[in-house]
């Protein structure tokens, strides 16, 4: 088991669920207590996906005196308040205190939904985020980020709210179908062109491993992605600065995830392709840069383009983008290798033209 460590984060990374209570005892400065010497009540929140494949082997291994599970329909739908409202009665029913702990076992969806329902029973109790896709692994389950959505309006009501710790067991990718695992890939993708180029270099040469799954390969990805993200969270927790590039891809993304139904890995990874295209023309990046990106998507089968609804439409859910200010779409956009920037300056005709190129008519 190894651990990642700073002021705002604390992530362990094992290739099993067995060392979860040595993790528990660590972060709260104990020697071999069970769980149910910290916490009087255990509350699980996974989905039906993980409930089938791997639910019942965390549980066991928890080996909590009370613990209760609430399973949530699997997709992005679940992250409403009716659902949140429902998990809280829940845990009223079961006796939840201020010494009681959620676990969210799952992937994004049960991690920003569970992290809210903490953030806001009593006012706060404690939540331990295990993630079990792999762009909950290296991305979402870290930094405190948690939320649901309204409508169109997505993660625009919740929280930052730290969990006590991230336990990441990278087995549990091996159980993803590969169009899963291939969702996630998006997100690691994002981390060499925001903060480390040779990263990129370094998924191309291991493309074949890491698509095989070998546990050398996702351990390292696993890691390399927690370790940019828990610095950049704690350089930047609430989102004023640097944490803003965690964003590339996602501000054109969010809209053709919304209006296609498509996973949010595809949507970033499109979104990301949007970027680019508006970084060339800016001339920011040369065409050498920008190939280089499409080379990385054709190796994991990550889509570039997407087909339904107008332009207008991806541009108005754009607007509602809760991390836009002063009426103005706040764009993270590549500058050099390994490196991006934030603009506000564009215009309205600018964009739909790129949303158009993306278009597949």
């Amino acid at each position: 088991m190894e651990k990642i460590e700073n002021n705002v984060c604390s992530i362990f990374i094992d290739e099993s669920y067995r060392n979860f209570t040595k993790a528990l005892n660590l972060i709260n400065n104990t020697t071999d207590k069970n769980i149910n010497e910290i916490y009087d009540r255990v509350l699980v929140i996974s989905d039906e996906n993980v409930y089938k494949t791997q639910l019942n082997k965390f549980i066991d291994l928890l080996n909590a005196k009370f613990v209760s599970e609430y399973i949530v329909p699997a997709g992005e739908d679940s992250k409403c308040i009716d659902t949140f409202e429902k998990i809280l009665e829940h845990g009223l029913k079961a006796g939840l205190t201020r010494k009681s702990l959620i676990i969210a076992v799952g992937g994004g969806v049960v991690g920003d939904l569970s992290g809210y329902v903490a953030a806001s029973y009593m006012r706060g109790i404690d939540f331990v985020q295990v993630p079990t896709t792999l762009l909950a692994q290296v991305d979402s389950s870290i930094g405190g980020k948690t939320g649901i959505n309204l409508g169109t309006y997505k993660n625009v009501v919740g929280a930052f709210y730290q969990p006590q710790f991230t336990f990441i067991n990278v087995s549990a990718l091996r159980t993803l179908p590969d169009s899963e695992f291939r969702n996630g890939m998006s997100e690691v993708v994002k981390y060499g062109f925001i903060y480390d180029y040779e990263f990129i270099n370094y998924l191309l040469e291991n493309s074949e491993d890491i698509l095989d799954k070998r546990d050398s390969a996702l351990r390292y990805i696993v890691k390399k992605c927690a370790e940019i993200k828990a610095h950049v969270v704690e350089v930047d927790e609430k989102e004023g600065g640097l944490r803003k590039i965690l964003n590339f891809g996602h501000t054109f993304g969010h809209g053709v995830e919304k209006l296609c139904h498509i996973p949010h890995g595809e949507a970033v990874s499109i979104g990301m392709n949007m970027a680019f295209k508006l970084s060339l023309k800016r001339n920011l990046i040369n065409q050498e840069y920008y190939d280089k990106f499409l080379q990385i998507c054709k190796k994991f089968d990550l889509p570039i383009e997407f087909e339904g609804p107008s332009e207008e439409e991806v541009l108005s859910i754009m607007k509602t983008d809760k991390k836009n200010s002063f009426s103005k779409i706040n764009m993270i956009l590549p500058t050099e290798h390994g490196k991006v920037g934030l603009f506000n300056d564009i215009d309205d005709e600018t964009i739909l033209e790129i949303i158009k190129e993306c278009k597949n008519a």
